[in-house]
């Protein structure tokens, strides 16, 4: 009968020890012949009871995981590709929301990931540049370095070591299905190594500052499912180390293309009218506008499924002026859609006036830029290294634990052949003395 444990009594029961007195001679040959044989599944049921308590944090955990009601010990995390100025989407989708979070959180790292920008052939004269204006942009959108870590990815060596480390924990199959790839290898004759472990990146981004929660769109919920998984895969191995981080969902509406509006704004989008860019003039934004696809019924109304069209534009309106949806189409009551383009572009513009300004601003002091990052990297960097030190600490602990555990039961496998043969050997002799007499 097996104990609370899962082992064959085996190890601590007193029958075992007196086995002799109580089971009788053969009896406890055959008991401890048993046992010698289940020493190898023991081992194995006793690492499993380990992981399954909280016996596995008292061996290996130094520190407590973020109490999930205190805000206070939320860590957030996000990143951004340095493919030069950000679009209107970008800003409505999520740097708005990065910069009302740091009202929000005590600790925030936003970091300008390029080495995932490399999955595709780069410049380096122009990635550079490219990383600056992304700073230039997200600071005077209103990131402040003083409340959050901005910082350039490639600088903290830790995000590739702990990818490669994670790269390890994660099949084949389960990166094959992820959108990403499966989007992107589409595009072209056939995909990079780097494209298809561009989600293990990601969770590597993540983990390593043991971040407690990532803003997200929904399009990228399963690459967080993945670091979701990776974080309990090595929490299983080695105990409680990283916390599962979850989404934070932005409630601002997708801004859609301009020129078709069943898709989001993006900046690879061929058609140079789809997309307004935070350093569009205001001739720039009034003339895209203007072009923005809507249909012949002059009337404004919100209808996302019939007028896909129209209904971009009032929820861009929305969410640059501040209102609501019901707001803008009150206010939109007796223009036709041409006067309302008019009225848009008239909101993008302001919006974007005083962004335009700083930008411009920051780009002439590239200095400045440059400071702010690599400080930034500092301070990320003074994040990481202790979270990969104790990351080998943890691993290199469960590697000495396995090692005593295996020596442990070679030597006790060798000691029971060793018993059986000496006890094989007396019940020859007892044999042989039965048979004389």
């Amino acid at each position: 009968m097996r104990n609370s444990l899962g082992l064959l009594p085996v190890l601590t029961s007193t029958s075992a020890r007196n086995g002799l007195d109580l089971m009788g001679h053969h009896t406890c040959y055959a008991y401890e012949f048993k046992m010698a044989l289940s020493i190898r599944r023991n081992v194995k049921c006793l690492f499993c009871f380990i992981q399954r308590t909280s016996l596995q944090k008292r061996l290996f955990c130094n520190e407590k995981l973020p109490d999930t009601k205190d805000p206070s010990g939320f860590r957030v995390f996000s990143g951004i590709q340095p493919t030069g100025v950000p679009h209107l989407g970008n800003y409505l989708g999520a740097l708005e929301s990065w910069v009302s979070m740091q009202n929000e959180y005590r600790s925030i790292l936003y970091s300008i990931v390029d080495l995932h920008s490399i999955t595709q052939p780069q410049d380096p004269q122009q990635l550079h540049n490219n990383i600056l204006d992304m700073a230039a942009s997200l600071l005077a959108c209103g990131i402040d370095p003083t409340r959050s870590i901005l910082f350039q990815q490639s600088v903290v060596s830790e995000h590739a070591e702990l990818s490669w480390i994670l790269g390890c924990l994660t099949s084949m199959p389960r990166l094959r299905h992820l959108p990403q790839w499966k989007m992107k290898s589409k595009q072209r004759s056939e995909g990079s190594v780097g494209l298809y472990t561009y989600p293990v990146l990601q969770a590597a981004d993540i983990l390593l500052y043991k971040s407690t929660h990532v803003p997200v769109g929904e399009d990228q919920i399963q690459h967080l499912e993945l670091a979701q998984d990776l974080a309990r895969i090595f929490n299983n191995k080695y105990g409680e180390f990283f916390p599962e981080p979850r989404a934070l969902l932005s409630s601002t509406r997708k801004v859609k293309s301009l020129r078709d509006p069943t898709s989001k704004m993006s900046k690879s989008d061929p058609q140079k009218l789809a997309t307004i860019f935070l350093t569009d003039t205001p001739d720039d934004i009034v003339f895209k506008i203007r072009r923005a696809v809507t249909d012949f019924t002059s009337e404004v109304t919100f209808d996302p499924e019939g007028r896909p069209g129209v209904a971009n534009l009032v929820s861009l309106h929305a969410a640059v002026s501040g209102q609501t949806v019901e707001d803008v189409v009150s206010l939109a009551r007796g223009l036709d859609t041409g006067k309302f383009k008019s009225l848009v572009a008239e909101a993008v513009v302001q919006r974007l006036a005083p962004i335009q300004q700083e930008i411009q601003r920051l780009r002439d002091d590239r200095a400045y830029l440059e400071n702010v990052l690599a400080d930034g990297g500092a301070k990320a960097r003074s994040l990481a290294v202790p979270v990969m030190k104790e990351m080998s600490d943890r691993r290199r602990s469960a590697a000495a634990l396995s090692s005593r555990a295996h020596a442990f039961s070679v030597e006790a496998l060798i000691g029971s052949n060793k018993k059986r043969k000496l006890r094989g050997w007396e019940d020859k002799e007892l044999q042989q003395l039965s048979m004389e007499s």
